[in-house]
């Protein structure tokens, strides 16, 4: 429980830092889409732009995040000169990416459908070059437990560019989309020079040796990577090639934008991984994983799954962070927060083949999840519009999960508490279900009513069940 009880901890300052973060973030989509309304496609722009900076981030890490945890924690590697042939590795992969584009700049721009605005691309290149490379250091911090340093980066990142961003669109009453890139350049500079001291005061050592031993493990966690930023983006890539329709800019910016309020999945899942990878890879010889897996699993599903409930619940309060004509599109929230539900059970699901070195596995079931999910946007997106990207998300993570677990139970089982799970999942969807029929025919007051009724019904269950509170520090003595 030592360990469980170190995730929860890790993840609560992680969580804390990123449901903040997320949350200040989020000011920024009221502010987008009052300045750059639905039909004017501003915001269509910044969700297609940071969909491929989303994918070329993977490619310039190329697994070495998760690497560097495996690799650091073996006895018989010498942890500095692994981190400085991660930093060495990564740093000249992203040099190289940004010299090109910057060569070609226009062909590339032009391919993308930008040949007018070459500038968001050269300075949305420049900048996730520099975050790619900062990946590193900000994987140190998490190796080495420094994890108010990293959560207070973060926030100091976000609250900047909120400012910047306030100052252009808000008072300077700014309307130009590159001022969006502009500032995340200048914001991802600014983190560059505070993490100075994570890259400095040792000696850098490049070990060639080391380093094709550590691609022959990264390799699959890029395939892997590539395959689930895909699940993520690939719908937002795609989206401006198969929707014909002349509103293409302002469909995929309503996409993008409602999908922001599902992302309350994203922070979760981003911030129990920060956590949880770490703890896994430095006590993978201990008796107690397996359990540490199961529980892990568990304690995950019960609280996606009342945040889940809770953005339901909220939605017709919520929907004010976006404005009031992307609402048409509120309808894929909660299909878009499942699939990021199956996704973080897909990426707690992976750490069977990571602990034994085989993430080819990893690389079989992404690229099938992918595969899942391009079929049913090519065959769907036409016809459907968004609603099909949100369907294929969530068709390709189920898929990959199922098979994850499937495949998992023969080579690594693990006892996962699959009754108590199913409880929960139950009495979530019988939730939803009355959630959406009483929002759909009753006054919002009563909407509201039932839908809290039921959020405070499945937080009880969770403590009388899982959660005692005279088992909690402090607050427990008043609980006996």
């Amino acid at each position: 429980m030592g360990k469980l009880a170190s995730i929860f901890k890790d993840t609560a300052i992680y969580g804390l830092s990123s449901i903040i973060g997320r949350f200040l973030n989020y000011l920024l989509v009221p502010l987008y889409t009052a300045q750059l309304t639905a039909a004017s496609g501003g915001y269509g722009i910044i969700t297609n732009i940071y969909a491929y900076v989303a994918l070329v981030l993977v490619l310039l890490t190329f697994g070495m995040e998760t690497t560097y945890f495996r690799f650091t924690n073996k006895t018989h590697t010498d942890s500095e000169t692994v981190y400085g042939t991660t930093l060495i590795s990564v740093g000249t992969v992203s040099l190289a990416f940004v010299v090109v584009v910057l060569l070609l700049l226009n062909p590339i721009s032009e391919l993308m459908g930008y040949g007018e605005h070459p500038e968001y691309v050269g300075v949305m290149a420049v900048t996730v070059a520099i975050d790619a490379f900062l990946c590193i250091p900000f994987a140190h911090l998490r190796q080495q437990k420094k994890a108010m340093k990293f959560a207070a980066l973060k926030l100091l990142n976000i609250v900047v560019s909120i400012a910047l961003n306030l100052v252009y669109f808000y008072f300077m009453d700014g309307k130009d989309v590159a001022y969006a890139f502009y500032i995340n350049l200048v914001c991802t500079v600014m983190l560059a020079v505070c993490l100075i001291t994570e890259y400095t005061g040792f000696r850098w050592k490049l070990d060639t040796k080391l380093l094709r031993t550590m691609l022959s493990y990264s390799w699959p966690i890029l395939v892997l990577g590539i395959a689930g930023i895909l699940n993520q983006a690939a719908d937002k890539m795609l989206f401006p090639y198969l929707y014909k329709g002349a509103d293409m800019q302002a469909q995929l910016g309503i996409y993008g934008a409602c999908s922001k309020i599902a992302m309350i999945m994203a922070m979760i899942t981003q911030a129990f991984r920060f956590a949880y990878e770490p703890i896994v890879f430095a006590g993978v010889k201990d008796k107690d994983q397996h359990e540490m897996y199961a529980q892990a699993m568990k304690y995950f599903i019960i609280f996606t799954l009342l945040a889940f409930l809770m953005v339901v619940g909220y939605l017709d309060v919520l929907k004010y962070i976006i404005g009031a004509d992307y609402w048409v599109g509120l309808r894929v929230v909660p299909i878009v927060m499942a699939a990021e539900i199956m996704m973080g059970i897909y990426f707690n699901l992976s750490f069977w083949y990571k602990v034994i070195d085989k993430t080819i596995w990893g690389a079989i079931f992404s690229g099938i999840g992918v595969a899942v999910l391009l079929v049913v946007n090519v065959i769907f997106v036409p016809q459907y519009g968004y609603m099909a990207c949100a369907w294929g998300g969530f068709a390709g993570y189920g898929v990959a999960m199922l098979i994850s677990y499937i495949v998992g139970q023969k080579y690594y089982p693990i006892d996962y508490p699959l009754k108590d799970i199913g409880i929960y999942v139950t009495l979530a969807l019988v939730a939803f279900f009355v959630m959406t029929v009483v929002r759909d025919s009753q006054p919002l007051w009563f909407s509201l009513a039932v839908n809290t009724a039921f959020v405070l019904l499945f937080m009880t269950v969770i403590i009388k069940r899982d959660l005692p509170l005279s088992k909690l520090p402090v607050i427990g003595k008043y609980f006996k």
